[in-house]
């Protein structure tokens, strides 16, 4: 056997013991599933009446409506405002007028460091509370917009600043403005390589909508309360508003695959060995 360069090849002994510590885990693990779906059994959430409600028009007309639309609505409304809030806040910490640049890095460290659900209770004690689900509505797209819009400035700064540098100083060169720069050259290329980070906090917007249950918020958590009380099918419930959000999350990250490869691409093998094979070549 080789060995490795961080540590000795595994012998017989040692592969037989991980290969029991694999079997021991697997079983561990079927058993604590069997467990579960046991007592799943035995309170009777697994009867198909406690599914029912999921194939009755009304309910899933609620289900879809007023749960899956609202929460699309809410985080679409998050998305747009922490993207618009992540660009400014991105480009005024890099400004090199400190009372442009101090002000942004006190809001970015601030609201990257208040928990959402506080944001959300803030906004709502304040403006929602005598507004109904209107209210509740703005209050988590404001919370969400305010957060992720910190994290996302530190996403644009560190996309900015990994341009290469020659991109930026040729433009000077040729005479152009540092607001031109950054409008013409560095934000375009910054964004290709952004665009995984920015697709991922989507995701983390999206699943955060749920936090609205707390301020009575309209949305798929809201929906749900409702029906496991009259219905007493928490697990269902669960099981059903989880696999809508995982549904929806996939869809995003396939958009975010889609757009890499569609904006900033990836090179086959044969393309990498061609480029090093004629960066290599002398003249």
């Amino acid at each position: 056997m080789s060995g490795s360069v961080l540590f000795d090849a595994p012998g017989p002994r040692t592969i037989a013991r991980h290969r029991i510590y694999t079997v021991v885990t697997v079983l561990v693990i079927v058993a604590a599933v069997a467990f579960m779906v046991y007592k799943l059994y035995a309170d009777g959430q697994l009867e198909a009446d406690k599914w029912e409600v999921f194939t009755t028009p009304g309910y899933l007309e609620t289900i879809l409506v007023d749960g899956l639309l609202n929460t699309l609505k809410m985080a679409v409304g998050a998305i747009i405002g922490a993207l618009v809030l992540g660009v400014v806040l991105g480009i005024g910490k890099l400004s090199e007028h400190r009372v442009v640049r101090v002000p942004c890095w006190a809001i970015v460290e601030f609201f990257r460091a208040l928990p959402v659900l506080m944001l959300m209770i803030i906004f709502f004690s304040a403006y929602g509370i005598t507004r109904g689900d209107s209210g509740a509505f703005w209050c988590v797209v404001w919370a969400l917009s305010l957060y992720n819009g910190a994290v996302l400035a530190e996403v644009f700064r560190a996309g900015v600043l990994a341009v290469p540098k020659g991109q930026a100083e040729a433009a000077y060169a040729l005479g152009m403005r540092k607001t031109q720069v950054m409008r013409t050259i560095l934000l375009p290329q910054a964004v290709k390589i952004m665009i995984p980070a920015i697709i991922s906090q989507c995701v983390v917007a999206l699943k955060d909508t749920s936090l609205g249950y707390a301020i009575t918020a309209p949305g798929l958590t809201a929906i749900g309360k409702p029906i496991y009380l009259e219905f007493q099918n928490h697990v269902p419930v669960i099981f059903v508003i989880g696999a809508m959000y995982v549904v929806i999350n996939l869809c995003l990250t396939g958009a975010a695959t889609w757009a890499q490869r569609k904006f900033v691409g990836e090179k086959k093998p044969l393309e990498v060995a061609m480029v090093g094979e004629t960066d290599t070549r002398t003249p």
